[in-house]
């Protein structure tokens, strides 16, 4: 499976790996007089290449109630080394390379900061095949400023990741409590020239708790040496008590990727999607999509997305009509424990009413940080306009043209030193309001999410 990585690219990194998890560090853990002898053994068994008697050696330094630094470092480096040594039986090489994440994982809980150690972790989720993880964990060793080498030895990885990708899955559930599930004006009198009516309470804000669960998968088919064909499906739904507030979606893609030199890939893909509003069909849609995405240098990557689509409703046919959208976004890894991420966006709707006729615009940032104890914390903030055509009387004085503008606020905190069987609870809150000139069609609302997120 890692063939196309030479063994000297493993070997440089043992030899990296000798000089500990954190050398130069004047804060790293030190190892008790206990533990200092068996480390020193277990270090001149890996210089030797005999990574099975450094287990052996280490295991029991990782059974006290405090575990050296060191030991922790070497046993997951020995872990790693003997596991490609075992080719042949995949469950013992499965279980070796869990103890050396799980070593690994253990020592970023606290110190997020320690690239040498997340370096190792990146390349036991590689040798796992666990890709996208390790793209994550080399991406950020990149950003740590690594000597030349090591910065040539982690393109090399990353290059395979891409080439070798063929199925992606994912999964997720959350529960999910909101002030405003139908996103509903609370705005009890209206007017209509010039005179009030009151609104009957049902039409008002409605709040709840739901259940959300996503999941898909991806399988992309070798059609040339640079070029794969992808075949993929998403599904997402989000229940309420009772079924007026249910949302259900499932979309298919299909189309060819092409990898573009180094660092660059482009896709075109045919798709369609169903949706469903309170167990009930509400559109479908079909048409093109075109997506690319690069890397520039260590610690920027940058993404597009383009597509039109035919979007046709069940009942609210007046609604019927082109939908377009395009953006562009793009990640810099400020360092290996911050993240920061940007999007803009545009997008027109043309349906059969003019009213609904319009255009959309907006622009979004957000940023993740690792702290120690385990915390991530992160936030992001969105700011969108729409405008819409049309004569929009009696919800707008005079009968002008709507316009909207909305505002939201997402915080969440997880703690990556609480896992199971490699996710941790996520804990989000998110704030909406948009302002309107159109009666009936601004609101506020405030959710939160806990859901579960592949950690490590």
């Amino acid at each position: 499976m890692f063939s196309n990585i030479p063994g000297r690219v493993f070997a440089a990194f043992v030899l990296l790996a000798l000089a500990g998890p954190a050398a130069g560090d004047e804060h790293a853990a030190a190892p008790s007089e206990s533990s200092a002898s068996g480390i020193a053994d277990a270090r001149a068994l890996i210089e030797e290449g005999r990574f099975d008697e450094a287990l052996a050696v280490l295991r029991p330094l990782l059974e006290g109630d405090t575990v050296a630094a060191d030991a922790l470092f070497y046993f997951g480096l020995a872990a790693v080394e003997t596991s490609r040594r075992t080719p042949d039986d995949d469950a013992e090489r499965e279980a070796l390379l869990d103890e050396a994440i799980e070593a690994f994982r253990a020592m970023l809980v606290n110190r997020p900061e320690l690239v040498r150690v997340r370096l190792e972790l990146a390349r036991a989720f590689f040798l796992k095949g666990e890709d996208r993880l390790a793209r994550r964990h080399f991406e950020r060793v990149l950003a740590g400023d690594p000597p030349p080498a090591v910065t040539a030895n982690v393109r090399r990885f990353l290059g395979e990741i891409r080439a070798r990708r063929r199925w992606s899955l994912y999964v997720g559930a959350a529960l999910a409590p909101d002030t405003n599930i139908g996103a509903a004006s609370s705005e009890r009198t209206i007017y209509i020239q010039g005179l009030p009516f009151q609104r009957d309470a049902e039409d008002l804000t409605t709040s709840g708790i739901g259940v959300s669960v996503w999941g898909g998968g991806e399988y992309q088919h070798p059609l040339g040496e640079r070029t794969r064909l992808r075949a993929g499906a998403d599904a997402s739904r989000r229940e309420y008590a009772g079924s007026l507030f249910d949302q259900t979606s499932l979309s298919l893609h299909l189309g060819p990727r092409a990898l573009v030199g180094e660092n660059a890939e482009a896709s075109v893909l045919a798709s369609a999607r169903q949706r469903w509003l309170g167990g009930v069909p509400d559109h479908r849609e079909a048409g093109v999509r075109l997506q690319t995405a690069g890397r520039f240098g260590r610690r920027v990557t940058a993404h597009a997305r383009a597509s039109w689509h035919d979007r046709s409703y069940r009942d609210r046919t007046y609604l019927d009509g082109p939908v377009v959208d395009a953006s562009f976004g793009g990640a810099w890894i400020a360092a290996p424990t911050v993240r920061l991420d940007a999007n803009a966006g545009w997008g027109r709707e043309r349906p059969e009413s003019e009213r609904w006729r319009h255009q959309r615009r907006w622009v979004r940032a957000g940023v993740a940080v690792a702290l120690p104890y385990g915390f991530t914390v992160g936030g992001s903030g969105e700011l969108r306009r729409t405008d819409y055509k049309g004569n929009w009387a009696p919800f707008t004085p005079a009968g002008e043209a709507r316009s909207d503008r909305t505002r939201s606020l997402r915080l969440s905190v997880l703690n990556r030193a609480f896992t199971v069987r490699g996710f941790s609870p996520q804990l989000a809150l998110v704030h909406e309001k948009r302002d309107t000139n159109a009666q009936l069609y601004d609101y506020k609302r405030t959710g939160g999410e806990l859901s579960f997120v592949r950690q490590f």
